[in-house]
């Protein structure tokens, strides 16, 4: 199947109340060419999985600022003001999750497990309503398995198979989220023919990867700026 497409061909494959995995960790990461476009396609309601909700203007602030986010499931989102008055209003519902936890929930998705036990959070609020069992002594708290809808990633290159490479800590939740969503669209900076890869760099294999979409954005002076 031909993985490469133009962002606005995807637009059909969104749907209402879907649950977006979103890769990122702040803008490094994130798939800002293909929040652009989410942030336009016609459906919304969205449940989101992600570290954060965007920053200044940028990813995921574009979605939410157009309207289409109900739900968040992340570690930081104060960064985003507008979510933050937006959850103290109930017009946003927000679920606060350690990162470690978040990322520990999405690979149990990934790999077919139900959830885990974990005692990260156990006596606090993020604990309320939750199972809780000692072992050995320890409390834990059950954490569910977290799958997406869709995965909106981000990765360095891709081969015209959808291998992919990541730069550093860019890398950060998007491999785990590749594994965890019916569908994954990944955008990348550079796409190459298939064997110019180092087979040893391929994090993420084809097999997980359903869409390659080339990004609009390029980093200058460590800021990320629309160049297509």
């Amino acid at each position: 199947m031909e993985k490469l497409r133009n962002v606005e061909e995807l637009a059909p494959l969104f749907k209402d109340n879907m649950r977006l995995l979103v890769g990122g960790f702040g803008i490094s990461g994130t798939p800002l060419t293909l929040l652009d476009a989410v942030a336009k396609f016609e459906a919304g309601n969205y449940e989101i999985v992600s570290n954060n909700l965007g920053d200044d203007g940028k990813g995921l602030h574009k979605v939410f600022e157009a309207g289409k986010i109900t739900k968040a499931i992340g570690s930081f989102f104060t960064i985003n003001k507008e979510a933050v008055i937006a959850w103290s209003k109930g017009e946003l519902d927000i679920s606060l999750m350690p990162q470690g936890t978040l990322a520990e929930a999405i690979r149990c998705g990934g790999a077919g497990i139900g959830g885990f036990y974990t005692p990260t959070a156990v006596g606090t609020r993020l604990a309320e309503g939750k199972e809780i069992r000692e072992i050995d002594g320890v409390r834990y708290l059950f954490e569910k398995a977290i799958k997406g809808d869709i995965a909106l990633i981000k990765a360095s290159k891709a081969d015209k198979a959808g291998n992919l490479v990541y730069h550093t800590t860019a890398r950060n939740f998007n491999p785990l989220m590749a594994t965890a969503a019916e569908t994954v669209i990944v955008e990348v900076d550079e796409i190459v023919e298939i064997g110019e890869l180092n087979p040893e760099e391929i994090v993420t294999p084809h097999i997980y990867v359903d869409y390659v979409v080339e990004s609009k954005y390029t980093k200058q002076g460590g800021a990320y700026v629309e160049i297509r």
